[in-house]
This record gives structure tokens, sequence and C-alpha cells, in this order.
């Protein structure tokens, strides 16, 4: 059974073959999901390795979790589900935590009763 494992404070410059060769030497590593910013291209910073057994899971968990790669301490551990979060658009509508723009709304009034 696969084990999918969180690799947290990567350097930008750390790719996906960094990741399999460094996690490969505690066992089969079935994919890296190294995560990108979807606008700029970049390395958020963390990736997914996908582990082809739990003992190699946890080899890995073991020897690479606090170790230094490319000048970074890595985070290395089990990686829990995705919560289920409510898609947000971006125009900040209805109904979210920006309440319903009554600070806003509150300022312009102000504004306009100085001048």
């Amino acid at each position: 059974m696969n084990t999918k494992l969180f690799v947290g404070n990567l350097s930008f410059n750390t790719s996906e073959n960094d990741l399999q060769d460094l996690f490969a030497a505690h066992g089969p590593v079935t994919s890296v999901d190294l995560i990108m910013d979807k606008f700029s291209g970049k390395s958020r910073g963390f990736a997914f390795v996908t582990m082809e057994t739990k003992e190699g899971a946890q080899a890995a968990i073991q020897a690479l979790h606090g170790k230094e790669l490319n000048g970074r301490d890595l985070t290395v551990n089990e990686a829990r589900p995705r919560e289920d979060r409510p898609r947000t658009g971006g125009s900040g509508g209805s109904g979210g935590s920006g309440g319903s723009g009554g600070g806003r709304g509150g300022g312009r009034k102000e504004y306009r009763s100085r001048y």
C-alpha cells in the first residue's frame, strides 16, 4: 500500500529529481509532486512524495526529517488528508468573512460628509 509523505521547508532550487533520488535511498518511490505556484511557476517550498511501502515511508521519515538539503532543514511526515474547504471567488462577494462591506461603506460616507 502506498504512503504519501509531506515534505516541507524545501529550497526553491530543489527539483523533483532531487527528491526522487533522496527518497529512493529509503525505498521504492511511486511519485514525486513538487507544488508550484500557478502564477509565477516557481516552487512553493513543499512537495508530496508517495512511497510504495509503509516501511519505506517510515524509514524516509526517520532518516530525512530535520536533514539539511540545499541549505534548508527538511520537514518530513506522513501527509494528512486534504480538508474540504469551500471554494471562494476572487470578488470577495457575499457571505464571506469580509462581512457585508459595512466598514468600507461607512468609510465612504464619512469621506463624502467631510467635503
